[in-house]
């Protein structure tokens, strides 16, 4: 039997927010926490903020004792990793990748188990408003998704797609905060060319972009009615969205996100079958 149920490889800025998230719904404490992470200085970092958690030597020892393993590291490390790792991990193991890019069918193939679960997370899960996408395998029952459904939830909201969806996850939700900072940030700039300080500029972007993004959340009602709703015939909101059409914003931001999406998909390249399979 492991000793910690829940274990990271990896300890850099998503493993953290998703730790803190965990132990913040009280879905896990802290001593039942582990991580395995080689860099002195971020490993010192984990013992600050986490000081009853266990910290294993090696990534060897957190597979060996743990139950759960998110695996927090980087997608062009973890097929080196994965090597010496497939030997340690048993049925009693359930491993969930948040590494992009790698689909299910490599991760089975890599470490010899299809109690794996790939789950696509965005940047803002560090303030807990995180949105995560969510894909299992073959050999995942359901009181993993249940765990799984409880730790992503912890840091944000959660959906459920197939393998091949979380490309598109990637384009939306992975890459999005990317598109909504840039905007934020023109919105700023558009205010301080208006004669806004910068501060003032800034606070108003950025709080409108909150507000509107609430305003769906809570209403459920589809955005381009909320616009009707605020663009009032020849005034001010009109004039602005005239102009963001003639800019083809739309048709930009789509293509943002299909171009995101095909990029996720060329990196996960095609499993390479081994000679004994």
């Amino acid at each position: 039997m492991n000793e910690f149920e829940f274990g990271f490889l990896g300890g850099g800025q998503m493993a953290t927010a998703i730790a803190k998230g965990v132990l913040h719904s009280k879905a896990a404490s802290c001593e039942t926490i582990a991580f395995y992470e080689p860099n002195a200085q971020q490993a010192a970092k984990l013992r600050q903020l986490y000081p009853e958690a266990f910290l294993a030597a090696s990534a060897s020892e957190l597979f060996d004792r743990c139950h759960r393993l998110i695996l927090a590291v980087k997608p062009q490390v973890l097929e080196g990793i994965a090597m010496g790792l497939a030997p340690h991990t048993t049925p009693h193991h359930h491993l969930i990748s948040i590494a992009a890019g790698i689909p299910l069918a490599k991760l089975t193939l890599w470490f010899r188990t299809e109690r794996i679960t790939r789950v696509m997370p965005n940047t803002p899960c560090q303030c807990l408003q995180g949105a995560s996408g969510i894909a299992h395998g073959g050999g995942i029952g359901q009181e993993d998704r249940d765990w799984t459904d409880r730790v992503f939830r912890s840091v944000g909201t959660v959906v459920h797609v197939t393998d091949d969806q979380l490309h598109g996850v990637t384009g939306v939700s992975g890459s999005g905060p990317a598109y909504v900072l840039m905007m934020i940030e023109a919105m700023s700039d558009g205010g301080v060319a208006s004669g806004l300080s910068r501060e003032v500029a800034l606070e108003l972007a950025t709080q409108t972009v909150l507000g509107a993004a609430a305003m769906v959340q809570q209403t459920k009602i589809h955005p381009a009615i909320l616009r009707e709703q605020v663009t009032s015939p020849a005034g001010t909101t009109i004039e602005a969205l005239k102009t963001l059409e003639d800019g083809a914003f739309r048709g930009k931001v789509i293509a943002a996100v299909l171009a995101a999406t095909r990029r996720s998909r060329e990196l996960a390249s095609p499993v390479r079958k081994t000679e004994n399979s």
